[in-house]
């Protein structure tokens, strides 16, 4: 994954930096399943977590984390993602995902990769 080595300071280890990834995950899937994390999905299919805040995610994207947590989260954290796709009428499009279409507001506006 890019934001397992994308290093936040010099000297981090690659396992290091994959504990800080893995951390921020578990801080986001959990807030997911509380429902203090809501996902929002853009018109063409990213994806971006309102109220995942900054001090939170330790530098992981919201494409990260959403990869992140269809692999290692909770099946309450899937099962939100599941219900936003619901609610938007769409799915999240793996291919904008991958290409870089995010929010830095929780999903109010989107900026095509940058």
């Amino acid at each position: 994954m890019p934001c397992d080595t994308r290093m936040r300071y010099r000297g981090q280890t690659i396992s290091s930096r994959k504990a800080e990834v893995r951390k921020a995950v578990d801080r986001l899937s959990a807030g997911l399943a509380s429902g203090k994390v809501k996902p929002k999905i853009s018109p063409n299919g990213a994806v971006a977590f309102e109220g995942f805040a900054e001090a939170e995610r330790d530098g992981v994207t919201d494409a990260c984390a959403y990869r992140q947590v269809m692999v290692y989260g909770s099946a309450l954290a899937k099962v939100a993602i599941a219900r936003a796709e619901q609610l938007a009428g769409r799915s999240i499009n793996k291919q904008t995902v991958a290409n870089g279409e995010h929010s830095h507001d929780g999903g109010n506006t989107w900026h095509h990769g940058h």
